[in-house]
């Protein structure tokens, strides 16, 4: 599950995306009109997360240009809470209004809310070639084998390298999403991540056939078909 959060207070944006990331969802990020749609458009988010009030172009119109080509579900944030605003924001298409401040218990709530409504709060299994990762109980399983559990660092990373298989991922991208706006992660323990990870789902690890390291970017999933 991709959400795209939108908000140009990029310290909100971070906590925005940290409680949803803590929860399990794949998280990405624009802090201006324009971004949001190149964002939209290149990562096909499950839900839209869109302050009001934006540079570039209001949250507004970033909803009407997405509700033009598709129907994909939006959740409007503003400090603002005038029946007048909400009411604008509901006529082009916007699907839940939450008024700032709110509590990550709140937002997160009101995200389960809106996925039931629209039938995608329980996402089918991550899949590339025989690799498979449950979301709901974080585990991986090579084809027919059994199911490998996976702790939460292990689970974002694999998480998010699935669901951009076969795409260099940058080594900064990666950290931002497996530690969070907090900063916490860096190259180092992102190899020694890769590691682990690695002693867990390759056949050999010293040979990698799903986690490719790309030498000076990052690194990439390679979907492999069962030996």
């Amino acid at each position: 599950m991709k959400i795209l959060v939108v908000d140009d207070d990029l310290e909100l944006q971070g906590l925005i995306s940290f409680a949803l990331r803590q929860a399990g969802y794949l998280v990405v990020g624009a802090s201006d009109g324009p971004g949001a749609i190149d964002m939209f458009d290149r990562e096909q988010p499950d839900l839209v997360i869109l302050d009001v009030n934006l540079p570039g172009l209001s949250g507004f119109e970033v909803c009407r240009r997405i509700r033009e080509e598709a129907t994909t579900p939006i959740m409007m944030l503003t400090v603002r809470s005038s029946e007048e605003d909400t009411v604008q924001g509901l006529d082009l298409g916007a699907d839940d209004y939450l008024t700032k401040p709110f509590s990550p218990r709140t937002l997160l709530a009101r995200v389960r809310a809106l996925l039931r409504r629209v039938e995608i709060e329980r996402p089918a299994p991550l899949t590339a070639g025989d690799l498979q990762l449950n979301v709901e109980d974080q585990t991986a399983r090579i084809g027919s084998h059994a199911p490998i559990r996976l702790t939460n660092l292990e689970f974002r990373l694999l998480q998010y390298l699935l669901a951009n298989a076969t795409r260099t991922i940058p080594t900064d991208r990666l950290t931002n999403h497996v530690w969070g706006y907090r900063g916490l992660g860096d190259k180092q323990l992102l190899k020694q991540l890769v590691h682990r990870l690695r002693q867990k789902i390759e056949r050999n690890p010293t040979e990698p056939q799903y986690i490719i390291t790309v030498s000076g970017i990052g690194y990439m999933l390679q979907p492999s078909g069962e030996g």
